[in-house]
């Protein structure tokens, strides 16, 4: 899937099943330094990724997706491996976690449980 500014990839290394990547066309490694309308249509891309994904599922009887994170590692002290900003959508099913409470605060784990301060 692509539109004029971005494209949708599956990821090769997926966290869960549907997990896939949208990338903008244009070489940038930070998303800060993308223009707005770039910025965009990563989350536009991401909310048409959702909807083929859950069709797909539905369609092949396989369960949906129950929730989503979002994310992008920017810069090298965020994980970012690859210098060219990415958008991670991965799907998220019941049972794929014990806890998913903290979702993405889980980067750093000592701080992740904040609840149970």
């Amino acid at each position: 899937m692509e539109d004029d500014v971005s494209v949708l990839i599956d990821d090769l290394y997926p966290v869960s099943p549907g997990h896939c990547l949208i990338i903008p066309k244009r070489h940038i490694e930070s998303f800060f330094d993308l223009m707005p309308s770039e910025q965009d249509s990563l989350f536009k891309m991401a909310n048409r990724a959702k909807n083929r994904l859950e069709e797909y599922r539905c369609k092949n009887s396989q369960p949906k997706p129950v929730g989503y994170n979002i994310g992008i590692n920017d810069g090298q002290a965020a994980g970012q491996t690859v210098p060219h900003v990415h958008l991670h959508l991965i799907p998220r099913y019941v049972g794929d976690s014990s806890d998913p409470r903290g979702g993405v605060r889980w980067v750093l784990p000592n701080k992740a449980k904040y609840w149970s301060e």
